[in-house]
């Protein structure tokens, strides 16, 4: 099938690079110039694992192009994706201002002898099916105005009248696992009036439903969840909030665990085995971050209030969230007491592992506090110290390794589970270190090795 994707973030990348590796021809539109310029070059803009291998083999067999000629995406598409970011607004709404810019264009390119498809894949507001749809007609009347007043009829003739769809199908896809979540997803939600649209998004997705592209192909078919359009955007949101809440919780119960001797971890995996609650989401810490929680979460309670509702779980769960970032500092404290004059080392900046996304980490959380407080602070992270976004932190000193690093440090402080911190030389970094403690802030790490090492090691709720 003949595919366009406005938008080539994360979500737009991932999306339209896997679906021409599966077999469509897609064409991914983007109005920077420099960034179409760098994926034309095969370079992908943002980190995630696999994904520049099939970007580069989709662009070699033809099925994959990049441009900044919306037109020409809207003439090509069979389907037209809309996947630009929805930032939050500080009011906690979600800016829709790249959407609308988007849907207009659509309809002032849109061309009646051809039915199209208009996928929001973008996380929306939960209405915005039908906003979309009235923005892309705002944009074919535009478009119609416009000829019309340059041939001088009077009305538009029924050839110039669009002929599309709207279709919502939110993303589930987790930063770091993006490439293989879309091959091997738990579930496919399509949310529409139209049963022609609907056709259409399942021919699109055949490939992936059937597993053709899965780890295990023996699997049973993908569910495909059929739903109007406002059900699939709250689908989005509520899973999301679910998931957040989760953490929120299990980090509220290590919080109680830590003032009365229990061990999290334990506590965990004994009621991780409760199959109603199951083990996913139940790792404490010092917090959730990323561009989707916060922003999904912010995005549904500020819903609810608009409707007369007030949500006062979720807000709870922000709330612990933002509790738990200043849990490092908390231990930083007791175990060092002043921190003023002290030096502080991180260990991973971004928010989680196998990512170079920067948005809401706890990190830049703990960089704020241990220099308000008076602190010295340093890191390293495997993506972001051999990377150029380092030069965008401030009050951080960024480091090449972990040894240079733990040289000279009074403390250690694990902010990203990165797989490979559990492989480093913990020893050689105690004896680097003026003072060799370790404040777990993910549960990560093997206590009795950092203990064999050297380290004093500080967990969360242990």
């Amino acid at each position: 099938m003949r595919v366009c994707v406005i938008g080539t973030g994360y979500v737009g990348l991932v999306t339209g690079v896997c679906l021409a590796h599966i077999g469509h021809h897609v064409i991914c539109v983007d109005n920077n110039e420099e960034k179409v310029k760098l994926m034309k070059s095969g370079q992908s803009p943002i980190y995630e694992p696999g994904l520049s291998e099939l970007m580069q083999s989709s662009a070699q067999s033809g099925r994959l192009e990049f441009t900044s000629d919306l037109a020409a995406g809207v003439k090509h598409g069979e389907i037209l994706f809309i996947a630009v970011g929805t930032p939050a607004l500080p009011t906690g709404e979600s800016d829709t201002r790249y959407v609308e810019a988007v849907a207009r264009g659509i309809g002032a390119h849109l061309d009646s002898s051809t039915y199209k498809v208009i996928v929001n894949k973008s996380t929306v507001p939960i209405g915005s099916g039908d906003w979309v749809r009235m923005i892309v007609l705002d944009g074919v009347a535009e478009r119609l105005k416009s000829l019309v007043t340059a041939g001088g009829s009077s009305e538009p003739t029924k050839e110039m009248m669009a002929n599309f769809d709207v279709v919502s199908n939110p993303e589930f896809l987790r930063e770091g696992s993006a490439v293989y979540d879309t091959f091997n997803p738990d579930r496919i939600v399509l949310g529409s009036n139209s049963q022609k649209a609907i056709a259409m998004m399942q021919e699109l997705y055949a490939p992936l439903v059937e597993r053709k592209f899965a780890q295990d192909q023996s699997l049973p078919p993908v569910p495909v969840v059929v739903t109007d359009l406002s059900s699939a955007e709250m689908i989005k949101y509520a899973a999301n909030a679910f998931l957040a809440t989760k953490i929120s919780f299990i980090n509220e119960v290590a919080n109680i665990c830590d003032r009365v001797g229990a061990d999290v971890t334990q506590v965990a995996k004994g009621i991780g085995l409760d199959s109603r609650i199951g083990d996913k989401f139940l790792q404490a810490g010092i917090g959730w971050g990323g561009s989707c929680f916060p922003k999904d979460v912010s995005a549904l309670i500020h819903t609810a209030e608009d409707y007369g509702y007030e949500a006062e779980l979720l807000k709870s769960a922000v709330n612990v969230n933002k509790r738990q970032r200043s849990i490092a500092i908390e231990k930083l404290q007791q175990e060092l007491k002043i921190l003023k004059g002290k030096t502080v080392g991180l260990l991973g900046l971004t928010f989680k592992p196998d990512t170079d996304d920067m948005r809401d980490a706890p990190a830049l959380i703990l960089i704020e506090q241990l220099n308000r407080l008076g602190a010295r602070v340093k890191a390293y992270d495997p993506i972001v110290s051999q990377s150029g976004l380092s030069h965008g932190l401030s009050g951080v000193i960024i480091e090449t390794n972990p040894e240079m690093l733990a040289d000279g440090c009074d403390a250690l402080v694990l902010v990203t589970d990165w797989r490979e911190f559990l492989k480093l030389d913990y020893e050689k970094m105690a004896k680097l270190m003026t003072n060799p403690v370790m404040i777990d802030g993910r549960n990560f790490l093997d206590r009795e090795a950092l203990e064999k090492a050297g380290f004093r090691y500080v967990g969360i709720g242990r």
